[in-house]
């Protein structure tokens, strides 16, 4: 299928598409495409774990603000930039070097789901987490991160059913929101996030309120606007109902069981390992989209229970009746472990079966031999 997709956000049209167009120009034409998406997933992984080193628990913010250096910050500004920067100029290069493949698509998505949870999580740092006076609650983080991932598996169940992929006007915001808070935090310290800034509110309030708003009340209606138009003109993908909500089934039992886990834990997981918990949710996150969005490229219709929701289930009900016990956390450590490479693995082998279907080599422009 070709892949197209529909840009509206001024944003993106009038200031960050030109920036885009003159930084392709220093890119070698002998680059692939897939090596600079990576490349920016690379990066944000790199953060990632950066911060994760000086702030494994969402503390460090809080109650001792000097304790992530203010280079990290920065470092943290400078990443998330370029992975932005790549992943905004895969596409132009993959047409510019003609080099434009299913697998690039979903390279670039597959990486894109995985890679919004951990630029929620790297951004819960910054206002660390609540201990009495400031910060966030593991549950708001929680709750905050599954509306992100909410939003981007909207755009990807629209583009299964209308075929066309409308760009979520949040994405560039949240971009560029993510750079100046880092920016922010370089140059003033994380005071700033500790301080009200109008009316007894803090920024993260704010920030709060701009994410949930744009999601409720802009993504999902556009989505639904979008699907409903689509109907309308019969261009929609599917013709049953059943069809068009399967993709969704899978995401919701995911949050359900997840929501469960917290909601009931004995030990109180998500207060106690909030970083291993929230990972967990979106590598499993991103892992159930992925095929929705293989299926959305390939006219397939995705299973009903994605195969992670079984385990998921076992260790949900062994946590919530006490049988797991003191044992609660080693066990999601062990899952989590158990999930993360599961899905890198899903990766690898769709990434080779591709490569070999299509006779094309993942991270070189050369053509492989026929055999």
């Amino acid at each position: 299928s070709q892949y197209s997709a529909v840009d509206t956000n001024p944003l993106s049209v009038y200031i960050m598409q030109p920036i885009w167009n003159e930084i392709i120009k220093i890119v070698p034409l002998w680059i692939a495409p897939n090596l600079l998406t990576f490349s920016g997933f690379v990066m944000i992984l790199v953060n990632y774990f950066l911060i994760s080193f000086y702030d494994w628990d969402y503390t460090a913010s809080g109650t001792s603000p000097g304790l992530v250096p203010t280079w990290v910050w920065l470092f943290s500004a400078f990443t998330t930039f370029c992975a932005y920067a790549l992943d905004s100029i895969d596409g132009k290069h993959a047409r510019r070097t003609q080099s434009s493949t299913p697998l690039g698509e979903l390279f670039d998505h597959g990486l894109d789901s995985w890679a919004t949870s951990i630029f929620v999580l790297s951004f819960f740092s910054v206002c660390s987490r609540d201990n009495g006076k400031t910060g966030v609650s593991v549950y708001t983080m929680y709750i905050y991160l599954s509306i992100v991932l909410f939003n981007f598996m909207c755009s990807h169940w629209e583009k299964y059913n209308t075929g066309v992929l409308f760009l979520p006007w949040g994405y560039d915001i949240s971009q560029v929101v993510l750079i100046a808070a880092y920016l922010l935090t370089g140059a003033v310290g994380v005071e700033v996030w500790q301080k009200p800034f109008l009316f007894g509110y803090y920024i993260t309030d704010a920030l709060v309120i701009l994410l949930i708003g744009f999601s409720l009340f802009l993504s999902f209606p556009q989505t639904l606007y979008n699907i409903h138009r689509a109907h309308l003109k019969k261009t929609l993908k599917n013709d049953s109902l059943y069809e068009g909500l399967l993709p969704l089934v899978s995401p919701l039992l995911l949050f359900i069981l997840l929501t469960v886990w917290v909601v009931l834990s004995p030990g109180n997981i998500l207060a106690k390992q909030p970083r291993l918990f929230l990972w967990m949710v979106g590598v499993a996150f991103s892992n159930v989209i992925c095929k929705v969005i293989i299926c959305q490229m390939s006219s397939t219709q995705p299973e009903l229970f994605h195969w992670f929701l079984f385990p998921l289930a076992l260790v949900v009900y062994a946590a919530i009746s006490g049988l797991l016990g003191w044992t609660e956390e080693v066990v999601l450590a062990v899952f989590t472990a158990l999930v993360t490479a599961a899905h890198v693995h899903y990766g690898v082998c769709v990434g080779r079966q591709l490569s070999e279907h299509l006779n094309i080599y993942i991270f070189s422009l050369k053509k492989r031999v026929q055999e």
